[in-house]
């Protein structure tokens, strides 16, 4: 196994992160990541300032210790509702506060926010501000490198010096630019170019500033390439398609000569005692094995057990501790052979 050798861990505890997902990385995948890492950090999913200030907080806010660190990202172009909506969320124990900056969906643009806000550094700068002077933990922004046909460097580059001029430290770069009339964001997330030399020349430029990279990256040589220019890589829907990649992040990046790369099998059953304790309080075993289902993907019988544990009727029928005991055993049959050791991602 190749450990990186580049800059000390201790650089940034942003040094490896999971990208804010919608309907993905909720406190159950949360949960479930936080098995195979305990140094990555992990981002909630996008929670619009309207869902805090007139929804049901704990729905939105809630989280177990255990899946610290944990950064909320919130959505919204008001400062004074962001900074409302910041401070509840440091209330609640989160470690960062991140601006969305980057989304291009046509509902967050009904919005006034995402992506269309990086053609309004000032309001940005206003938002930043307005977080910073409500909380004490770290206000960061998640930002593409354009917008639609806008290209150039200078764009980008005099949108993260004005929002570091309001206290911004830490800019997350999706090297993308965003398209926000005619590609869905699926398209958006495949279809413009990465640019990565556009986030490198922003570290280049601003060195005091906390730059992340995001994108695209999939192996660990690509992450290891990144860090020797910015200070942190945020994978997305890697993590989540192939969730076992997050496995040797600790050892290496985060230099934790202490850390165990635990099995497939050892992260499965952990997360089979977290679901029986949430079944046994009514909740859906659906909710989590949904999450779990990439954990198998490439091991031989990975398909039979994903089937087993993907079947919604069955999910719901789950109701105590020892069904869901059993729905795993089951799923496990298919598995050839068991997976009782670390497999390289």
């Amino acid at each position: 196994m190749t450990i990186f050798q580049g800059k000390p861990a201790a650089a940034s505890p942003r040094r490896v992160s999971v990208a804010p997902m919608m309907d993905w990385t909720d406190r159950h995948c949360r949960t479930f990541h936080r098995q195979l890492s305990r140094h990555t950090w992990l981002y909630t999913e996008m929670v619009t300032t309207g869902a805090l200030l007139h929804g049901d907080v704990p729905r939105h806010l809630d989280f177990d210790a255990a899946e610290q660190p944990v950064a909320l990202q919130l959505g919204g172009s008001e400062p004074a509702d962001l900074a409302a909506a910041a401070k509840l969320g440091e209330q609640w124990g989160y470690k960062e506060i991140n601006l969305n900056c980057g989304c291009p969906s046509e509902r967050v643009q009904r919005g006034a926010f995402g992506a269309c806000l990086m053609a309004e550094p000032e309001l940005v700068a206003d938002c930043v501000k307005a977080m910073r002077d409500a909380v004490s933990i770290p206000v960061t922004v998640k930002h593409r490198i354009g917008i639609d046909t806008i290209e150039h460097y200078d764009f980008v580059r005099d949108f993260v010096g004005r929002v570091a001029e309001a206290g911004c430290d830490t800019f997350i770069v999706h090297a993308r630019n965003a398209i926000l009339k005619g590609l869905s964001p699926k398209e958006n997330r495949e279809i413009p170019p990465l640019r990565y030399e556009v986030a490198y020349q922003l570290k280049q430029e601003f060195p005091q500033l906390e730059i992340l990279i995001n994108g695209g990256i999939v192996t660990y040589d690509e992450m290891a390439r990144h860090l020797q220019h910015v200070d942190g890589v945020m994978i997305g829907r890697e993590a989540y398609h192939q969730p076992y990649v997050l496995a040797e992040m600790d050892v290496r990046f985060y230099g934790d000569a202490e850390a165990t790369v635990r099995s497939r099998l050892d992260v499965e059953l952990a997360m089979q005692g977290y679901i029986g304790d949430m079944v046994e309080r009514g909740g859906y075993m659906g909710a989590v094995t949904r999450h779990m289902l990439g954990l198998y993907r490439g091991v031989a019988g990975g398909r039979g057990w994903r089937r087993v544990l993907s079947d919604a009727k069955r999910m719901h029928a789950a109701r105590t501790r020892a069904d869901v005991d059993a729905l795993f055993a089951e799923a496990r049959t298919h598995l050839r052979p068991l997976a009782s050791e670390p497999l390289a991602a």
